[in-house]
């Protein structure tokens, strides 16, 4: 179902739920299908870092996948326009924290502009840098319905058992 998600069925702890807005949860984090906008970005953020809380990933390790979640979804309303639906997943896996977003236009892809990220005058044109930075590694796979960016930010050395561990009270 994508739209507002019944009353029963929100969590509690939960951001409340909005338009253009459906979490599907997992046992290791989530998949949101999302009409990009503010409030919906926020929302995501907000279930990134509860998410990674009840897994025991916090700090720089949340920090970094919040704000990959932020660059991707920022550049697939720029590559395809406001309140583009997309699909943004995380989860916990072996090698960290999976951060994927998946939206409709397979032609764009995200380029790095060459920018550096110390530039004090550049307004735009660092968040590949940054993704680069924080999760090494990014894919694009193309679908028949769009494409998916694929990031990987790294935890430290211990990770791989929580990783196998469901998100607490979480179906």
């Amino acid at each position: 179902m994508f739209g507002m998600a019944d009353e029963e069925d929100h969590d509690p702890q939960s951001p409340p739920p909005a338009v253009g807005h459906c979490v599907r949860y997992r046992s290791r984090g989530f998949a949101a299908h999302i009409n990009a906008s503010g409030p919906n970005l926020r929302s995501v953020r907000e279930l990134t870092a509860k998410a990674l809380a009840e897994l025991g990933v916090q700090g720089d390790v949340a920090d970094a996948a919040q704000l990959v979640v932020s660059e991707l979804v920022g550049n697939a309303v720029r590559a395809c326009g406001d309140h583009v639906p997309v699909v943004v997943e995380v989860y916990a896996a072996a090698f960290g924290v999976a951060v994927n977003v998946h939206d409709p236009d397979p032609r764009t892809v995200p380029r790095r502009r060459g920018i550096a990220l110390d530039d004090v005058e550049a307004e735009a044109g660092r968040g590949l840098a940054l993704l680069d930075l924080l999760a090494p590694g990014r894919h694009v796979v193309r679908s028949s319905i769009g494409k998916q960016i694929r990031c990987r930010v790294p935890c430290p050395v211990g990770w791989a058992s929580l990783g196998r561990q469901g998100v607490r009270g979480w179906p």
